[in-house]
């Protein structure tokens, strides 16, 4: 059995801000495993409509944020996808919006949004989990600000290596959506499994690593059950989230309270002035855009260079023309970046 326990419920939100007179939804989640045999939905007609049919049915980028919420797909784990705790919600904006929400991030590519939430729901429609708790029920019980924790799955195949996604947001919010699973869509499409870290916000850089410890230990834990190696694992992070995964890269992940377990065999940054190091760094993936006014490209290389006196291997994209919080890249000259960062991880695994 998977190491994974239900939690209590937690309200739905709505994006703040937005429509001071807009609703509320009175919807409730959990962090339990999605049950699929559980519901029935299918394709075409309203959300409501698709709950009798056999089928979750997929969004589209002219649904509405209520439409993701109450998507029963996601019913144990919708407030997990969206990327602010605390806050509330405009139901009707539509997902072709949701950039919206994310003040750090750009070039958000609604397709890439919604393949990325549509890719979950064919998983459910298979019967599968895809959000998992990484905390137990007695952890949460003592601290109720890990109840929104826990990761998101999306396979690869059977018996490859894992990637550990922490997206960015200041340590405010987790832009899952748009710098989390875009990436892990591209990772298993590849091959390789990946999981999508939703952490905790607001709590600053410290606390967001000890949850992908927290992370990395569990699925070091369920690794038989989830049918991943442990052998070759990555640590990917965008803005905030690759302090994180350079954080774990450079210290391990006992340091930040998990497991005694190997640091990852590649670490995979985008855009942070991140400069903390260890003596010894795992193979390092960075890009960054040349316009970016939050970490600037001179602050990464600055950490580059530390890394190569190291004698660490690095490999360095700078695209032209765009800015902080490119995610996948799509439509601009860093579209292609991810599966780059594939071949440089596939180029370090260590034979089995």
């Amino acid at each position: 059995m998977i190491d994974s326990t239900t939690s209590a419920s937690a309200p739905m939100k709505r994006y703040w801000g937005r429509q001071a007179s807009a609703l509320v939804f009175g919807l409730a989640t959990s962090l339990a495993p999605v049950d699929a045999s559980a519901q029935s939905s299918g394709e075409g007609g309203s959300m409501q409509e698709q709950t009798a049919q056999s089928a979750f049915g997929h969004l589209k980028a002219s649904d509405s944020i209520e439409d993701l919420l109450a998507h029963p797909a996601f019913a144990s784990f919708a407030a997990q996808l969206l990327p602010w705790d605390g806050r509330t919600y405009d139901g009707g904006m539509l997902l072709q919006d949701i950039g919206a929400l994310l003040p750090y991030h750009s070039a958000v590519n609604p397709e890439d949004v919604v393949a990325g939430l549509n890719r979950m729901v064919d998983d459910v429609n298979q019967g599968q989990t895809v959000f998992y708790d990484i905390y137990t029920e007695a952890e949460r019980d003592a601290d109720p600000s890990k109840r929104n924790t826990g990761v998101f799955f999306y396979r690869g195949h059977p018996g490859e290596p894992f990637a550990v996604i922490s997206p960015g947001g200041g340590f405010a919010y987790v832009g899952s959506v748009h710098e989390g699973f875009p990436y892990a869509q591209e990772i298993s499409r590849l091959g390789y499994n990946a999981f999508v870290l939703r952490y905790r916000a607001g709590y600053g850089g410290t606390v967001a690593t000890e949850d992908l410890a927290a992370a990395i230990s569990w699925i070091f834990r369920n690794a038989d059950q989830l049918g991943v190696d442990t052998a070759n694992y990555s640590v990917w992070g965008s803005s905030a989230g690759a302090r994180m995964a350079a954080f774990i890269g450079s210290h391990g992940v006992a340091e930040f309270g998990g497991d005694d377990v190997p640091k990852p065999a590649t670490v995979v940054m985008a855009y942070t002035a991140h400069s903390d190091h260890s003596e010894t760094e795992p193979p390092t993936f960075v890009v960054v855009g040349d316009w970016d006014g939050i970490a600037p490209a001179s602050s990464m290389e600055r950490r580059i260079g530390v890394l190569q006196e190291l004698g660490t291997e690095v490999e360095y994209h700078r695209y032209p023309n765009v800015g902080h919080g490119f995610g996948a890249g799509t439509g601009t000259s860093a579209e292609g970046w991810l599966a780059e960062a594939v071949r440089f991880w596939k180029a370090h695994l260590s034979p089995p």
